[in-house]
């Protein structure tokens, strides 16, 4: 298949202070279609002065922002919401164009995005404190409530370009904050798409706020003075980086880092009735999630009866442009990533893993320039090979056989990361035993893929996450607030009262 390629690609512009505004940035990165390699368009890679555009326009938008009743900042995200919604499968179809997942899975990705704004809707009702009367004595009421901080700033992953960033600013912009997003320079431009609908919400200038750039737009936003706290998600080296450079600066911090995620398949578990599910959670979006599962446990007989099916059901996955119908898997998000990815199975196999399917080779002829790497299967890996230990995040998965339950757990607590884990089996005492005991902030029991919806926190422990208030839900509320406690007291005022007693 032949394809053009742009004469000039367009630079994508920053959003501030309600405008859209070119980088001051003479620096630029090439966004490619990887199913293609075409050109979509250059990304300035923002700098200080950028950034610093961008926080003093969330700063100056504060006040009113901030003055402004929950029940009508609940409003904008009413008419957000009816935006994104009625604008679904376009932004669906951007989503697979730069960053390669089908077009089912960018779907599915829009839609916990649009749950993220429906439940920033209820923020009247979140942002709630509490109170109880005569609490600190007679006569002597106590209360709490939330309050916004200022401006906070969201750094997003390349791997779910529309999602990861309405974890973050819907509730903090709902709660009276002001926002600044960077998203990843590798696949910004559903973004933009999400930005201009924005603008037609008509949010006040300032409030929401979008800065292009890499490494020098995330460390001005780390050590920036105007900004109150971070969200981030990425590898756990940068999410270590990006804790404690924000930390040191007096912010607040919430940044998930990266996984290695295990299945445990018990002898009992019905492969017939949950096949699918765990195909998917391996081999979706290429393996390419913060909470894909890359080695599956398989605990005693369960072993030759996952092999021979895990394998099979990979060997019929159709790669191809995530844009066309019939396709299971799309392509990965680079070469430099093709190329990652396939060095990881080399070293693999190298330190023992047998290959039961490797992807390495594989040839798509309508997408030859495609960054297209096969489902890879793996048999008997043991900790301490690479494949074991590191992420790969790509279509390769770890078969472990285990001889129990109990060493199953052993093992997945064993690992640094903490992100998630499921299991599949019929019993009840083996599904409660891993829920009891397995350190992942995320379970799932005959789930493949343990995904909180928007109304719970996503969760993470370990090594994959760095802070102690997780995006979504009510965690995310309080992350995006500070707790105020108010202590009252109200005399009838005729003097015939006297205040006795220390600190009364």
């Amino acid at each position: 298949m032949t394809i053009s390629q742009p004469t000039q690609a367009p630079i994508l512009h920053n959003y501030i202070g309600g405008q859209w505004v070119p980088s001051t940035s003479d620096e630029t990165q090439q966004i490619h279609n990887p199913a293609t390699d075409e050109v979509l368009a250059l990304v300035p890679l923002g700098n200080r002065s950028d950034i610093d555009q961008a926080v003093e326009a969330a700063r100056k938008a504060f006040p009113a922002w901030r003055a402004t009743p929950p029940q009508e900042r609940a409003r904008y995200f009413f008419k957000l919401r009816q935006l994104l919604d009625e604008h679904r499968d376009e932004l669906a179809r951007l989503i697979t164009t730069e960053m390669g997942k089908t077009l089912d899975d960018a779907r599915g990705e829009v839609q916990r995005g649009i749950e993220n704004v429906e439940t920033a809707c209820g923020i009247p009702s979140l942002m709630m404190g509490y109170s109880l009367e005569d609490g600190a004595a007679h006569g002597i009421d106590e209360e709490v409530i939330y309050q916004p901080l200022g401006a906070f700033a969201g750094i997003t992953p390349f791997n779910f370009p529309f999602m990861i960033a309405f974890w973050f600013w819907p509730y903090a912009v709902a709660c009276g904050n002001t926002f600044i997003l960077k998203p990843s320079e590798q696949d910004p431009i559903v973004q933009k798409r999400v930005f201009e609908l924005i603008e037609q919400v008509g949010f006040p200038a300032g409030v929401i706020n979008m800065v292009n750039g890499g490494k020098e737009a995330v460390n001005a936003l780390l050590e920036h003075p105007g900004i109150k706290g971070i969200s981030f998600v990425g590898s756990t080296r940068t999410a270590q980086y990006v804790y404690a450079q924000a930390a040191a600066h007096g912010k607040r911090v919430q940044a998930s880092g990266g996984a290695k995620n295990a299945i445990v398949v018990m002898p009992d578990a019905d492969l017939d009735m949950y096949l699918g599910t765990i195909m998917n959670s391996c081999f979706g979006a290429a393996g390419q999630r913060c909470l894909a599962n890359s080695l599956i446990l398989t605990v005693g007989s369960a072993h030759e009866a996952v092999r021979a099916r895990i394998g099979e059901a990979a060997s019929r996955l159709r790669l191809g442009n995530g844009l066309d119908k019939g396709t299971d898997m799309g392509p990965v998000v680079s070469s430099a990533a093709r190329d990652r990815i396939a060095a990881a199975i080399a070293r693999g196999i190298e330190e023992g893993a047998e290959p039961v399917l490797d992807g390495r080779q594989v040839h798509i002829s309508d997408y030859p320039q495609g960054y297209f790497v096969g489902p890879t299967v793996l048999d008997n890996v043991r900790p301490g090979m690479s494949v074991y230990e590191e992420e790969i995040f790509g279509p390769v998965i770890g078969l472990v056989p285990v001889d129990t339950l109990a060493e199953a757990i052993e093992l997945i607590n064993a690992k640094e990361y903490g992100n998630a884990a499921s299991i599949f089996t019929q019993s009840g005492f083996a599904a409660r035993e891993f829920r009891y005991r397995v350190e992942t902030g995320n379970i799932g029991i005959n789930v493949g893929v343990a995904a909180p919806v928007a109304y719970f926190p996503f969760s993470g422990a370990k090594s994959s996450f760095f802070g102690n208030l997780h995006p979504q839900g009510r965690d995310a509320v309080r992350f995006f607030t500070e707790s105020k406690v108010v202590i009252t007291r109200w005399t009838p005022g005729d003097g015939q009262q006297a205040i006795t007693g220390i600190g009364r």
